[in-house]
């Protein structure tokens, strides 16, 4: 993005709003954010994905369609945030791209400070958040999976960043060429590159309803960063079969010492049954690590295509 759209005081901003079961309070949401966009910029766009709602978070959106720049992106079905992510950002024309959730949790003064942050050259604002808001337990494993990360994924992931962000179009078009259908967003944002800076925010409370992103969600999208971007758990098993064989090894030389020095009168059942059960665990366990590995394979040779949308309203609209 050239120097002077940077410094334009009216860049286009496409907001990317992902939405599930939000009928409650997605008209106030757009509202909001519309009133915090104009303050920022003259030229704005707000896309709604409806990642397959159930209730009526859909025609809450079309009944605005005419009073707000809004455009609506509807599934076929519910897809996952992160697909719904990746339809927003495959229609956005911006010179920036916000990612904004549609709880009201994501704090829309910072907004401000993530364009200031574009201004001044960076590529990718990110909001880092404090987690003070979960249980013990989630805050535990979301460092826990942070310091992992640090020692098996091949990027660099900034702790605690999540979707809220501020991305130049370079940026944005740089993820849309990424082709796979597994997508750890999050992963994606840090392995494109570019210049980037963390905003710290606090995160609000729900507006209405109940998150239903609970910690069988955070273990499932800790599972798929690493295996979309790490090879290391295929690797370490290859270590510990070389450490088993080594012990394995001194195992065997011992109880060969010991039975030419004292003979053999000591049956080894139970030594046997638990040798037999350790190493049949750890044969299941690195079968397991190498199936979810071919099960993302098999995923991803089909081609299928990651969303499917059923209806798209506002988008022959000309832009702001």
């Amino acid at each position: 993005m050239s120097h002077s759209i940077r410094t334009n005081p009216n860049p286009f901003i496409s907001a990317v709003v992902p939405a599930f079961n939000e009928g409650q309070m997605i008209q106030q949401f757009v509202q909001t954010l519309s009133e915090h966009l104009a303050m920022l910029t003259d030229r704005y766009e707000i896309i709604v994905i409806d990642d397959g709602s159930r209730d009526h978070t859909a025609e809450q959106v079309k009944a605005i369609v005419d009073r707000f720049p809004v455009k609506l992106l509807k599934f076929s079905r519910n897809f996952g945030k992160e697909k719904a992510i990746t339809a927003g950002l495959n229609n956005t024309s911006g010179d920036a791209v916000l990612i904004i959730d549609s709880d009201f949790q994501h704090p829309m003064e910072v907004i401000g400070q993530f364009l200031q942050k574009w201004r001044e050259g960076y590529d990718n604002v990110y909001g880092i958040r404090d987690r003070r808001d979960q249980t013990m337990l989630n805050r535990f494993f979301a460092n826990r999976f942070y310091k992992v990360n640090r020692y098996l994924m091949s990027i660099d992931l900034p702790a605690n960043a999540g979707d809220f962000r501020l991305m130049d179009r370079k940026v944005v078009e740089a993820i849309r060429t990424l082709p796979e259908s597994n997508r750890f967003m999050k992963g994606l944002y840090a392995w494109v590159g570019f210049k980037g800076i963390g905003v710290p925010y606090q995160v609000q409370q729900r507006a209405a309803g109940k998150s239903r992103f609970n910690f069988m969600s955070l273990l499932n999208l800790a599972i798929t960063g690493i295996t979309s971007f790490s090879d290391w758990p295929l690797r370490i098993w290859s270590f510990i079969g070389i450490l088993i064989s080594l012990l394995a090894m001194v195992y065997g030389i011992w109880i060969m010492v010991y039975t030419l020095a004292y003979g053999n009168n000591v049956p080894g059942w139970a030594t046997l049954a638990v040798g037999v059960l350790f190493l049949g665990g750890i044969q299941l366990i690195s079968i397991g690590v190498i199936a979810e590995y071919i099960a993302r394979i098999f995923n991803e040779v089909k081609r299928r295509p990651p969303y499917i949308v059923s209806e798209k309203i506002g988008f022959e609209r000309e832009q702001l």
